[in-house]
């Protein structure tokens, strides 16, 4: 078949890549080049710097009206297949694909409809999510299912871990998608409205600690948060991103001085010498395993010590 390929990140690149070894892609839609670094450099896409590789023609539209249909029209491309793109489609805009369109969404649709479906079930304690291809209709992630896999989250997972995943499994997915449609054995089913959910797109002060939070809680900021925005918190003014951790119930605690009242949320209680800084929290202690000063690189717990001289009973959290 003759696709058209709509795709930005990282994460989309496999299944373009799947998508061009047994259909014909006729283009590449991505967003426009973003300014980059100190000197606002334009930057390309993931996607557009592996469609130019693979010799693909790439369009960059600032919006899908008419000039960009007008220009799309003539690839006589026969569907549309998404993951990632970032934008809305509209009805003119599908009804240039005579065999309509697909998306790939990394979630177990219904569930987690909208923009951060990888970080929401790491957020919420999930055990599994998955990677579904889909209908697109004009409702948000509403269309009906083409095919779905579970991906079972392990209690160490981070989204980028889970990105890596849904990139490589929906690249396969979605190139058995569109033979069963080419070959007319493509089975769908309607989602329940009734079960949706939605998350909301993700802001760089969501990664922001509060450490009266379980620790719970604040162990799946950390990985949840990984790569972007990364969870963090403040020392003397300075930005620490915590980039490993686990928790470290109360009842495990050896020494008893640290679950006294002195120690509030937020304050380093102590060092397991086995596995990390202990940070007091509202239940319980986080363990911090891996640290991150800003602009400096990731290091574990007791390098991090040498070069930042945080002191048992240094309280975090002040900005």
């Amino acid at each position: 078949m003759k696709v058209l390929f709509a795709g930005t990140p990282e994460i989309a690149v496999p299944s373009l890549e799947k998508i061009a070894e047994k259909h014909e892609v006729v283009g590449v839609l991505t967003n426009p080049d973003r300014s980059s670094g100190r000197g606002r450099t334009p930057v390309p896409s993931p996607v557009k710097v592996r469609a130019l590789e693979l010799k693909l023609p790439v369009f960059q539209f600032e919006s899908l009206r008419r000039e960009a249909r007008e220009i799309l029209h003539p690839l006589c491309a026969e569907i549309l297949v998404v993951f990632a793109y970032g934008r809305i489609f509209g009805p003119k805009f599908l009804g240039l694909f005579p065999r309509g369109g697909v998306n790939i969404h990394p979630s177990l649709l219904p569930m987690y409809r909208g923009s951060a479906p990888l970080i929401a079930p790491l957020l919420n304690g999930d055990s599994e999510t998955g990677i579904t291809v889909q209908k697109i209709t004009l409702e948000l992630d509403s269309g009906d299912i083409l095919m779905q896999e579970i991906v079972p989250i392990s209690d160490r997972l981070t989204t980028k871990d889970l990105s890596d995943q849904a990139a490589l499994i929906g690249g396969r997915l979605v190139t058995k998608v569109l033979d069963k449609i080419e070959d007319g054995t493509v089975q769908s089913r309607p989602q329940n409205n009734m079960q949706a959910t939605y998350c909301r797109k993700l802001q760089k002060g969501d990664g922001k600690i509060n450490w009266r939070l379980p620790a719970t809680m604040i162990e799946r900021m950390v990985r949840a948060y990984n790569p972007w925005p990364k969870a963090y918190t403040y020392w003397k003014g300075l930005q620490i991103a915590i980039r490993a951790s686990h928790v470290k119930r109360a009842e495990e605690i050896e020494n008893s001085d640290l679950i006294t009242e002195k120690y509030t949320p937020g304050m380093v209680a102590g060092v397991d010498k086995k596995s990390g800084i202990l940070i007091r929290t509202g239940r319980d202690f986080l363990c911090a395993e891996a640290l991150q000063l800003q602009g400096k690189k990731v290091l574990p717990w007791k390098d991090f010590l040498n070069g930042t001289k945080i002191i048992v009973g240094s309280k975090l959290g002040d900005d």
